[in-house]
């Protein structure tokens, strides 16, 4: 049976999420608007589940986190099986414990998928397309070819190996990344359904799309400045390595081609500015499908006070709270 996750909540309970591609600001954002609402932030990012990946996966510092409580981070090690069913159920866990506590839950991310089955609910046998997981195995078979990508399918569903020629390989991410959401094999999967009913506002962060541009190129720069060569070279030392769903995150894989010297350390960078900037675009594509999220465009805002003011006024009023003034 596949992980399942029951009716969790009611439309008393209220939910603010603020979504958008990477590099928008989501976090400033976030913090922000918790100060203001009394709010605990969940993160909806795949990556940030995991421990010892602090620098390529921009994860927030204490600094950065002020004070206010984050969940669904730094929650496995990197080589642990992490799939949206399990994010999931957590989440619904945590969305009541949270309100309980009078505060109000805050999900944020630019993971798509693990948002959708929040505040949608997600059957976990028909499971949607992962499009950055499935870039990350095309990515993969480029480098490794199609036998190293029969491989991976080997060890975690031997039967659909079987099953399967190496030269297919559509079928072969396919299944990974249905083992990837679900954490089970293709063949054990059976129908399950999450249900949800939240008092729900949404919130998506964009800009003009050569400035975010200009923002992811000047966030990986930074990245590389705080030591991301040397975070990337502690994990491979520790066994951490491309087989694994969390090194073929952004950053981590374009570094460990550097490292084995398969490339040069401006080729790494270089692909993983160009691989980033494609990933906000199919971010962006995912969240605009969502018609109740609210797009705020940060070029139309005079500073990132105005933004964080419409989107507390908004969920002060929905959900019927005070708010304090921002900071």
């Amino acid at each position: 049976m596949v992980d399942t996750v029951n009716t969790c909540a009611g439309n008393t309970i209220p939910l603010l999420c603020i979504v958008g591609p990477t590099a928008t600001g989501k976090t400033e954002t976030a913090v922000t608007v918790a100060e203001a609402i009394g709010g605990e932030i969940i993160s909806a990012d795949s990556m940030l589940v995991y421990k010892y990946m602090d620098i390529g996966t921009a994860k927030p510092s204490p600094e950065e986190k002020r004070g206010i409580p984050h969940h669904m981070i730094d929650i496995v090690d990197p080589d642990e099986n992490f799939t949206v069913a399990v994010y999931a159920r957590m989440v619904c866990e945590l969305i009541p414990a949270i309100w309980r506590k009078g505060k109000v839950p805050i999900l944020v991310g630019g993971t798509g998928l693990y948002i959708r089955a929040v505040v949608d609910g997600f059957n976990f046998t028909v499971t949607g397309p992962d499009i950055a997981y499935r870039k990350s195995m095309e990515d993969y078979l480029s480098l490794k070819g199609a036998n190293e990508l029969h491989a991976l399918l080997a060890a975690v569903d031997p039967d659909a190996a079987a099953r399967l020629h190496p030269n297919d390989t559509k079928r072969i991410i396919r299944a990974l990344e249905v083992f990837h959401q679900t954490g089970k094999p293709m063949s054990s999967l059976s129908s399950s359904t999450v249900h949800t009913d939240y008092n729900l506002v949404m919130f998506g962060l964009t800009m003009n799309r050569e400035k975010l541009y200009r923002r992811i190129n000047d966030r990986v720069d930074l990245m590389l400045d705080r030591g991301l060569v040397d975070e990337v070279r502690g994990l491979w030392s520790k066994g951490y390595d491309q087989s694994m769903t969390s090194m073929q995150g952004l950053g981590y894989k374009e570094i460990l081609y550097f490292l084995k010297g398969e490339m040069t350390l401006q080729e790494s960078l270089d692909i993983l500015k160009r691989s980033t900037r494609r990933f906000a675009k199919r971010q962006f594509t995912w969240f605009k499908r969502d018609n109740r999220i609210n797009w705020l465009d940060i070029d139309n805002y005079r500073d990132s006070r105005e933004i964080t003011m419409e989107i507390i006024d908004e969920a002060a009023g929905r959900f019927n709270m005070a708010s304090n003034p921002i900071k």
